[in-house]
């Protein structure tokens, strides 16, 4: 003997329970005028109990909207943009919109490019992109699309709507902290080249030294993996060096352990900086100073910066976040010479 399945709840079921026409109750699923409040609040107290769920079909026949919305998400699981897609995602399910979803490990233009046409199939009202690599914003922007866009971007971006942390100001932060502690030799584990983020942070970092009068000698680049990060704490001359700012989080793990392995202590030899505040940075050994971007805050910008280009306010960008710099135990003072 089988279980039955409960059976969903109709606009119809709603109508009874509220007391009133099922073409009232569509006006206040779609949030039409024209209905008194108190039949609002009946009807809603309604849609609660029968836990309704309105059909999407049956609202853009109503309303001749959709209230759907493209999202490309690329660069597989890196902490940023996963975040990210996170927090975008629950923002519009909290402003009643729906959101499908394209998720790619890379930014091949011939993906990128069919899932635009795939979104549009659908009748998405904008599209949102968030992604690690530059190649999936330039797609995009380069469809002259006549909907909507914006996406996650470090810099500003022609004809785009874009949002994000100032990266740059970020990674001045972390240098400027390490500066202020007596260190004149800081190198750099970069990310990979195709990152607009880690183009800001290196940029970054190299003009926080410029300002001081120190030279940005010795720099790496990385894939955000942890193992790249060992790969250049293993390898790198470190000569004179006593701090490094990484940018991430992963590659400043990867690197510490790489260090500890050649004998130097962090932060007694060589102070570490890491960037973004992921959850285990907090509880490595030593816990990592980094810099923090509010992903929380990001997402919800995305969103809300989609929707009022939706409904035609001319936004073309929110100002950027500024990251935080967290002090934890991996930076200390520069050690001194004998």
């Amino acid at each position: 003997m089988t279980e039955e399945t409960p059976r969903q709840a109709t606009i119809f079921d709603v109508a009874r329970l509220a007391g009133v026409s099922h073409q009232t109750v569509s006006r206040v699923v779609n949030d039409l005028p024209n209905v008194r409040s108190s039949t609002r609040v009946r009807v809603e107290e309604a849609i609660k109990k029968l836990r309704y769920v309105p059909s999407p079909a049956a609202r853009a026949l109503v309303t001749r909207r959709s209230r759907t919305i493209g999202l490309i998400a690329t660069g597989g699981t890196e902490f940023g943009p996963s975040s990210t897609v996170l927090y975008f995602n629950a923002a519009a399910r909290d402003a009643r919109w729906s959101v499908f979803t394209a998720n790619m490990v890379d930014s091949n233009p011939a993906s990128v490019r069919g899932a635009i046409e795939a979104f549009l199939r659908q009748n998405v009202e904008g599209i949102a992109v968030i992604s690690g690599h530059e190649g999936s914003v330039d797609v995009v922007a380069g469809m002259e699309l006549t909907i909507p866009l914006v996406a996650l971007e470090a810099t500003r971006h022609v004809g785009l709507a874009t949002v994000g942390a100032d990266q740059y100001s970020g990674a001045r932060t972390a240098v400027s902290h390490l500066v202020e502690l007596g260190h004149r030799s800081i190198a750099h584990l970069a990310g990979p080249a195709y990152s607009v983020d880690a183009r800001e942070r290196e940029r970054g970092w190299r003009d926080e030294l410029s300002g001081h009068g120190l030279a940005a000698r010795v720099i790496g680049v990385g894939d955000w993996s942890p193992m790249s990060g060992y790969t250049f704490g293993s390898t790198c001359s470190l000569e004179g060096v006593t701090a490094i700012f990484a940018s991430n989080d992963q590659m400043s793990i990867g690197l510490v352990h790489a260090l500890n392995e050649r004998g130097l202590r962090v932060p007694d030899d060589i102070s570490v900086v890491g960037f973004d505040d992921i959850p285990e940075a907090a509880y490595v050994s030593p816990p990592l100073t980094t810099v923090r971007q509010d992903f929380e805050r990001i997402g919800r910008d995305m969103l809300s910066t989609l929707l009022a280009r939706i409904d035609g306010d001319g936004t073309t960008s929110l100002p950027h976040s500024v990251p935080e710099l967290i002090r934890r135990s991996s930076t200390a003072p520069a050690r001194t010479t004998p």
